[in-house]
């Protein structure tokens, strides 16, 4: 194997440093959700999506529940660098979610906010060749 120059490394180290802190950023919003107050977490989505006319009120305990596993499980395979493709596939889904419910709910600081989440998913998935420091390259050793 020969030796690569600093300007790959570089990017390398670039795109493991983007790709864990999106995982700890990710994966810590699921976690904190799985720990903290489950009724909370309902309330504020139910306080959200009120003026979401397209949003059916009966699926926010559905979300409520099933939003902060996905977060943990998309954000951990982030942080290991594990499935990496597949990760930024279902976050990006995620975020395609939320961001519907956040626009329909006319919450333009929000989708603001998700946008650069959507940036920072598609640098990753874009740039995947640079997926280097992962569990993702040691297995396929």
């Amino acid at each position: 194997m020969g030796s690569i120059g600093t300007a790959q490394t570089d990017e390398r180290i670039a795109y493991g440093f983007l790709r864990f802190v999106l995982g700890v950023n990710i994966c810590l919003h699921g976690v904190s959700r799985l720990f903290g107050d489950h009724a909370a977490f309902l309330a504020y989505l139910t306080h959200s999506m009120t003026h979401a006319a397209l949003v059916p009120k009966a699926s926010l305990p559905v979300l409520a529940a099933v939003l902060p596993w996905v977060e943990a499980i998309v954000g951990l395979l982030l942080l290991l660098g594990l499935f990496t493709r597949f990760a930024l596939i279902a976050g990006s889904a995620v975020m395609v979610l939320l961001m519907a419910g956040v626009t329909l709910a006319q919450d333009w600081d929000t989708a603001g906010l998700q946008l650069i989440y959507c940036l920072a998913y598609f640098a990753l998935l874009t740039l995947r060749e640079r997926n280097f420091f992962s569990l993702d390259t040691l297995l396929r050793r």
